[in-house]
């Protein structure tokens, strides 16, 4: 591999390694607002709030590799066919400790890909943007 193309694998890992992590967040984000809403009384936003959550943890699962990811693919994938079970319940039942169930995997999964956005960034310090 030239140092080219070499740039340019770093470049797209860099951006997907951002882009999941965000996506942890925005899942995240939308749980926060959902247990406010459940907490409120106001159903219909909380459903709004649960299928914006449900739709990233999805996305996430749908797009693994398989093939190539091996044992850590099928890992995560189980662990999102648990958080959407758990939202599943939490939504049906207005359940805040299955909401908690769920933003503790997701927790840790935005965890470990945060090690690894820093992990790149000691690499690659000028590509990598770590979040909070």
């Amino acid at each position: 591999m030239d140092i080219t193309q070499y740039k340019k694998t770093v470049l797209v890992t860099t951006d997907r390694v951002q882009i999941v992590y965000m996506l942890y967040e925005g899942a995240l984000n939308h749980l926060k607002i959902a247990r406010r809403k459940i907490e409120n009384g106001d159903i219909v936003s909380k459903g709004h709030h649960f299928s914006k959550a449900t739709l990233i943890i999805s996305e996430l699962s749908n797009v693994l590799d398989m093939e190539r990811g091996g044992e850590i693919s099928r890992n995560l994938r189980s662990l999102y066919e648990y958080v959407l079970q758990r939202l599943l319940y939490a939504n049906l039942n207005n359940d805040i400790t299955a909401i908690e169930d769920s933003e503790r995997v997701i927790e840790t999964l935005k965890s470990g890909w945060k090690e690894m956005m820093e992990g790149l960034k000691q690499k690659h310090p000028d590509r990598v943007k770590v979040g909070a």
